[in-house]
């Protein structure tokens, strides 16, 4: 009896063990890479992992996805922070965007994709449904912080080489992610970002604000990506946020350029999630990383 204890006791211990570590895969690439040419098969891993957030009264874990590129690096970082799709966070899928991502590892980078509190399987409730969009973003920033913070400890991530993007509500989160100094940080990019909440009758007018805001504490050069045919912010809302921000950047902040790319679709918001949007912003990402000293040339 003692015997089957302790061999029921073993098998306990391996399956919590199990639960502890990522979910590892491995996986071949071989879409072209933007300008629609082919390109080699590219190896490369992807794990999920469940990576810590201090919170209040208790530790909660966020789930993220990590794409690494074959070899031991030390690689540069590229944190990428999804929008909000509509319905509960909660039953919202893990952001892969692969295709997106796949661009950024052709090119030597660490692609880490976090998913904030409340979403998927992250722990922790939705921070949302106020009009104070300012604080909601400095709160959803806190998990891109605690990504980073794990992200150190990861032997083949060059933390002195990152890059912070997002899409849609991620885009905001981005750039109150920039208002926070933290080492290692060249720039920020921010796709489509903002927080629409139609319960806020002036909320366009609080947007602009929050961006103003953001800007006058913004430690980082930044590329703003939008379009004329956004279905969350219609024309001339994307200007007035941008110029906002740009009027009180100071420092590195005040290197903030608005990439305007027409219609795109049926709506330019969803521009970085769709695969046929990257040939447009592709080349617009990669003047910019090179203008923070970074490498941007496939197979590099």
């Amino acid at each position: 009896m003692r015997s089957i204890a302790r061999l029921l006791r073993s098998l306990a211990l391996v399956a919590a063990l199990a639960l502890l570590q990522p979910l590892a895969g491995h996986a071949q690439y071989a879409n072209g890479d933007g300008s629609g040419q082919p390109t080699p098969r590219m190896r490369f891993t992807e794990q999920v992992v469940m990576l810590p957030k201090a919170a209040i009264p208790s530790r909660i874990d966020l789930e993220a996805t990590v794409f690494k590129p074959s070899g031991e690096g030390p690689f540069p970082l590229v944190v990428i922070n999804h929008g909000k799709a509509p319905g509960r966070p909660f039953t919202q899928g893990r952001a892969r965007f692969a295709a997106q991502s796949a661009e950024f590892l052709r090119r030597g980078y660490v692609v880490v994709l976090p998913m904030r509190q409340g979403f998927a399987r992250s722990g922790g409730a939705y921070v949302g449904g106020s009009c104070d969009i300012e604080t909601n973003g400095l709160m959803q920033a806190d998990d891109v912080v605690a990504t980073l913070d794990y992200m150190a400890t990861l032997p083949y991530v060059d933390m002195e080489r990152i890059v912070v993007i997002g899409q849609s509500q991620g885009g905001l989160t981005t750039m109150a992610f920039s208002t926070i100094g933290y080492p290692g940080v060249r720039g920020v990019v921010n796709f489509a970002g903002g927080l629409r909440n139609l319960n806020c009758a002036d909320w366009e007018e609080r947007l602009v604000d929050v961006f103003a805001s953001y800007g006058s504490l913004a430690r980082y050069p930044s590329l703003w990506v939008y379009g004329d045919n956004d279905s969350y912010w219609p024309v001339p809302l994307p200007g007035r946020m941008f110029n906002a921000f740009k009027a009180h950047a100071n420092g590195p902040a005040a290197n903030a350029r608005l990439v305007d790319v027409g219609e795109f679709g049926t709506d330019s918001h969803r521009l970085f999630s769709l695969r046929e949007g990257i040939p447009l912003w592709l080349p617009e990402v990669g003047n910019f990383f090179r203008s923070l000293g970074l490498p941007f040339d496939a197979g590099t």
